[in-house]
Order: structure tokens, then C-alpha cells, then sequence
């Protein structure tokens, strides 16, 4: 039997504007890479403010062409530091390439981002690169890791896949346009989604261009400049892959982009309301992940850290009460594929994992929701007791 949630962890905003949009693509008779691509990525580069933005097929093929770009794996024992609390994305691309991921702490269980003093420590002689995931939205530490690394000339990857169109304050740039190349996904649980889908920005003119060509087989051209004419044959100048986007999906994502400054907004009003309840009604019986400034982030997850013992009967007893929840995320170090790859452990990431409960945020909900949703935790809490 299907739950029925009162209160669901994420909801896309799809309206009439998506539909004529992609009825438009269709009507075009043009359904794979081609005009409405060209758009998407040119829009998408003037909003960031990066040089090239380049659209993928999802958020893992562009953490995997901004590696590959990059030369990750290209020398026997690459390393390449990044957080353990993040999707396992970067970490599987990062063995793809044939490179080891160095696990790395976060700063605290209330700044799950990457923790500059542990990054310095686990780098190398071997370290080839550093990811750096802006976790829920909120920027990690970016001056701190930006000077660790270019004193060591090593390139920065930011995972900025919960970051869309997210300015910093601490770099004046948007999170995803720091480091060497940024990465964005548009999965249908993000911000602004197209279904499945991904975005590589970069400021360095020859990793954009790896990286266009990578995206398909290492073609010199493209199906759409045959279709034109421009011209009618092709060299295959690296070994690629298929990870373009087509035009149905880059056709939502135009639409979507004209809604996103609206659903960051709205996320980040929400996410001070949850800051606010979450102590009003909880105390010290939770934390609300990035409390102290929860208006700085997108807000793509709301979460608070709990007493660990707690933490799977407030799941349960908030199930029950009709609130979907979710953890983000367990440890990668701790997965049966990446067993031993960091024996002496992650203290902050561990103990993070243990109590993190992802609660529901998406813009159809509004402060009222919110109020609501805190007060059944609360209650859950009660019955756990």
C-alpha cells in the first residue's frame, strides 16, 4: 500500500510554462542536443557568472567529465580528497577514473561541510585533486580550501548540486564558480529540475573544451552541425563518452531557470522558520543543521542532528504521523565498496550521520507547514520517550 504522506520531503514546481515549453520542443520536430541546449547552457553561464557552462545528461556525468577533465587517474596513485558526508557520486567517479578517494571531515555536526584543517591533513604528494560539496546549499569554506590548495597547485571540484544560482558572500562568486570547474545536478528532487540532468561550469577555457568533447564519444562535431551542414563528417579526438542532454530536457530546464531566483527565496524563508521553530519548540533536544544562518544556502535540505539513540524512533513516530523524512547521508567510508579506505574514521561525519534527520523543504510548502511539521516532531519525540 502507497503512504500517504501529509507532509512529503520534496515536490518539483512544474506548471503550464514547463508544459508549453517542452510542447514547443516537441512541436519543433529537434528532440536531442541542439538550439534549446545552446540556450539552457548560455543562460545558465550569464547566471553564474562562469565562462562556460556546459549541460550533461546528470549531476554523476558531470562530477565525472570535470575529473576526467582534469587528468584524474591519469598517473598511477591519484588521490583525491573529498568529504565522506555527501552522495556517492564523486566518490564512484573518482574510482571510475582509477583514482583512490581520500575521505576527509566535516567542520561540525553543525557545518557538515568540508573541514579545511582535516583536508590539509589527508593531502599528498599524490593528491590530484579536492572535492568540495556545498551540502544542502550553504557554502563550505571556500577561502580556507582555496588557499590550501592553490599554495599546493591542486584543482578544486565543487559539488555545487544543491547550489544552483547561489551567490557567496565570502568569494563574491556563485558556489559552483570558485574552484576550477563546479558541477550542478537538476535531478527531480533539486531546486529546479529538467527530470534528470546536470550542469559543468568553468572559467579555464581548455577544461570546457575536454569537457565538450568528452560529452560525446570525443566527436568533433555534433549530430545538430551535421544536420546543418557543418560539416558532414567527424574525427574522434579522445575517448569519450554519451552524456549529452537533449533538448526536451534542456527546454525545461529554460523554464525552470525562470522560476529558480523565486524557489530559492522561498526555500531560504522557509529554512529560517524551521531555524526558529526548531528551537522554539525543540530546545535542546535538536539543532537545526545551518541555524546560525539559514538564509545563506538555497536550502535544498532542511535538517536537524538528534541524540543518535533517538534519532530511528523520531523516524518512525514521524511516519506514523503522516511526515516523510530521509537521511543525507551516511558515510561514505562506511559502505561496503569504500570498506577500509579511512580505518582511522570521521569522528564529526560519524557522529553527524547518527543523528541527521532530513526534513521535508520544498517551496509548495509555507510557514504554517512548517509550524505544523515541527510540531509533530515534537510530538514523535513525545512518543519516543
Amino acid at each position: 500500500m502507497t503512504m500517504q504522506w501529509k507532509y512529503t520531503l520534496s515536490e518539483p514546481v512544474l506548471g503550464d510554462e514547463e508544459l508549453e515549453a517542452v510542447a514547443d520542443c516537441i512541436r519543433s520536430g529537434w528532440l536531442s542536443m541542439g538550439p534549446r541546449t545552446k540556450r539552457f547552457e548560455e543562460r545558465y553561464a550569464g547566471i553564474v557568472g562562469a565562462q562556460h557552462a556546459i549541460a550533461v545528461s546528470n549531476g554523476t556525468a558531470a562530477l565525472h567529465l570535470a575529473l576526467a577533465a582534469l587528468d584524474v587517474g591519469a598517473t598511477p596513485g591519484d588521490e583525491v580528497v573529498q568529504p565522506s558526508i555527501n552522495f556517492v557520486a564523486a566518490a564512484n567517479m573518482t574510482k571510475a577514473l582509477g583514482a583512490t578517494p581520500v575521505f576527509a571531515d566535516i567542520v561540525s555536526t553543525s557545518e557538515p561541510t568540508l573541514s579545511p584543517s582535516d583536508l590539509e591533513r589527508k593531502i599528498t604528494e599524490r593528491t590530484k585533486a579536492v572535492v568540495v560539496m556545498h551540502f544542502g546549499g550553504y557554502a563550505a569554506r571556500m577561502p580556507e580550501i582555496m588557499e590550501i590548495c592553490k599554495a599546493r597547485n591542486i584543482a578544486v571540484v565543487e559539488d555545487a548540486c544543491h547550489a544552483p544560482a547561489q551567490y557567496d558572500a565570502a568569494t563574491a562568486r556563485s558556489l559552483g564558480t570558485i574552484g576550477t570547474v563546479g558541477c550542478f545536478s537538476f535531478f527531480s528532487n533539486k531546486n529546479m529540475t529538467t527530470a534528470e540532468g546536470g550542469m559543468v561550469a568553468t572559467d579555464d577555457d581548455d577544461v570546457a573544451a575536454r569537457i565538450r568533447n568528452m560529452r560525446s564519444h570525443g566527436m568533433t562535431t555534433l549530430s545538430w552541425d551535421r544536420h546543418h551542414g557543418r560539416p558532414s563528417t567527424y574525427d574522434v579526438m579522445a575517448h569519450g563518452f554519451n552524456y549529452r542532454v537533449d533538448d526536451l530536457r534542456s527546454a525545461l530546464g529554460l523554464a525552470q531557470l525562470d522560476r529558480l531566483p523565486a524557489i530559492n527565496d522561498k526555500r531560504r524563508s522557509l529554512a529560517a522558520c524551521y531555524a526558529r521553530e526548531v528551537e522554539r519548540q525543540l530546545g535542546n533536544r535538536a539543532h537545526y543543521i545551518f541555524g546560525d544562518r539559514p538564509t545563506e544556502g538555497t536550502a535544498h535540505l532542511a535538517g536537524i542532528v538528534i541524540d543518535p539513540d533517538l534519532r530511528d524512533g523520531v523516524r518512525t513516530e514521524l511516519a506514523n504521523l503522516g511526515v516523510q523524512s530521509s537521511l543525507h547521508y551516511p558515510p561514505i567510508h562506511l559502505f561496503s565498496a569504500f570498506e577500509g579506505t579511512c580505518p582511522e574514521g570521521l569522528p564529526n561525519s560519524e557522529n553527524f550521520s547518527r543523528g541527521m534527520i532530513t526534513l521535508p523543504m520544498h517551496s509548495g510548502l509555507d510557514e504554517d507547514a512548517i509550524r505544523g511539521i515541527v510540531e509533530l516532531l515534537a510530538e514523535a519525540f513525545d512518543r519516543n520517550v
